[in-house]
């Protein structure tokens, strides 16, 4: 069993989180700063509560998850003893690219041409003025991913054979608290239950159609592999969280710091990007938004994942995951 941290490490009188132990259904956990672990299925008397369904429920149960916070009496456990899941299961999850300014650049950079005729000065110039009309139009760039490719944030992450130049994107997530369609963005935070850290792998050798260019990008491919989105551990309600927009994104990969960015480098916030896609969808309990990855890929590096890296992402107030990669075909 792959415990979880004794220490969480989160904003707030407490976090969400997805618990078991080896011989254990895995159940919805009210998890404190200290270490300790409640099981809400049986603190609230309701034996098959799942983690989407408190989400489902958030406006009524919120006020009753501080009230067993502040519990001296109830049945807490080590969280030490415990492994931790992805601390929810989404019906959906919506995914923005292209939304850190350095990021973009870094990666326009990288996938130049070698007949490109451009300076690199002049591609970042180019790409920032692209970036800067988005900003201006309020186009930001949002695709679907699976929930499928979700995982635990302390579980080894399979490479695929097929993958040729698998990458890592840690990002902040939003978790959505009620439906949510056509909100505007000064409404639209009154949506987000909370918080917590994703990790969006690619591989780059598949983001483009290699067939034919005109069709583009190809996220099925390049994205949504098992495993591919590690996710946790915790998820903290958006009341501990002060700003969303000015959160520093830290990946290490075997302890070497590839991603340290404030939220502060995105183009469009946490409120713009549900109030876009609820332009279109009806966002639903449970269901996430990943907001895009800062400067610090595989390929800005020059250095992509192979079999045995250890990836350890952390954002402020949010705790840290800890994934390492191990090949297809190797896995006991």
């Amino acid at each position: 069993m792959k415990p979880a941290a004794a220490s969480p490490s989160f904003s707030g009188p407490f976090a969400l989180g997805v618990l078991s132990t080896s011989d254990q259904v895995a159940f919805p956990g009210l998890v404190l700063p200290e270490g300790r672990v409640l099981d809400l299925r049986t603190a609230l008397a309701e034996p098959v509560l799942t983690a989407r369904e408190i989400f489902e429920r958030w406006d009524e149960l919120l006020p009753r998850l501080h009230e067993l916070a502040a519990d001296e009496t109830a049945d807490w456990r080590p969280l030490e003893q415990l492994r931790a899941h992805a601390p929810v299961e989404p019906r959906q999850v919506f995914q923005s690219g292209a939304n850190y300014r350095q990021h973009v650049i870094d990666l326009e950079v990288a996938h130049r041409s070698p007949d490109d005729p451009r300076t690199v000065e002049e591609a970042r110039a180019e790409i920032a003025a692209v970036m800067d009309r988005r900003a201006a139009e309020d186009l930001p760039y949002v695709f679907i991913g699976l929930p499928s490719a979700i995982t635990g944030p302390f579980d080894d992450v399979v490479l695929p054979d097929w993958a040729e130049q698998p990458d890592w994107e840690l990002e902040l997530a939003a978790v959505i608290a009620r439906p949510a369609y056509r909100v505007t963005v000064e409404e639209a935070l009154e949506y987000v239950a909370g918080y917590t850290i994703a990790n969006d792998l690619t591989d780059r050798a598949t983001v483009f159609r290699r067939d034919m260019k005109a069709i583009g990008t190809d996220w099925l491919r390049c994205k949504n592999a098992p495993g591919f989105t590690p996710l946790g551990p915790w998820i903290v309600p958006a009341e501990s969280i002060a700003d969303p927009g000015d959160l520093r994104v830290t990946l290490k990969l075997n302890g070497e710091t590839m991603q340290d960015e404030s939220t502060k480098d995105m183009l469009f916030g946490i409120a713009r990007l549900v109030s876009y896609i609820s332009r279109t969808s009806r966002l639903l309990p449970g269901d996430l938004v990943l907001t895009g990855s800062p400067a610090g890929n595989g390929m800005h590096w020059g250095r992509l994942l192979r079999d045995g890296d250890v990836m350890e992402g952390s954002i402020t107030g949010l705790g840290a995951q800890r994934t390492r990669c191990v090949a297809e075909g190797t896995v006991s």
